[in-house]
């Protein structure tokens, strides 16, 4: 199978269970850890096309998302607000040449795989 690209926190649960299943069908995966290597505007816009748009993108459970009044912004205003605070990222995002999702819950990814 061609690339398959995890964006990845590893404090998280969720996103360890998707590494976990992509693993699980003999496949490994780019691991980037967003928080330490964060996505720039351009990627996010990228990955934001495939996934069918900036909201599918935004952790809309991050409090931060609630402050900044994120919920139904128009796509510039999501995007803008991932590429300034990582954390408002959706966790886990998997790249594959199938598409672009947010594997919440981890079972998603397999429609990737």
């Amino acid at each position: 199978m061609a690339e398959v690209i995890i964006y990845f926190n590893p404090k998280c649960g969720t996103a360890r269970n998707t590494l976990a299943l992509i693993r699980d069908a003999g496949i490994e995966p780019q691991i980037i850890d967003y928080m330490k290597n964060p996505l720039s505007r351009g990627q996010l816009a990228a990955l934001a096309k495939r996934a069918g748009g900036a909201a599918a993108l935004l952790r809309e459970k991050e409090p931060l998302a609630a402050e900044m009044g994120l919920k139904g912004a128009a796509e510039e205003v999501i995007l803008d607000a991932i590429a300034t605070h990582p954390i408002l990222f959706n966790r886990p995002v998997v790249v594959t040449p199938k598409g672009v999702k947010a594997c919440r819950p981890a079972e998603l990814v397999k429609e990737l795989l």
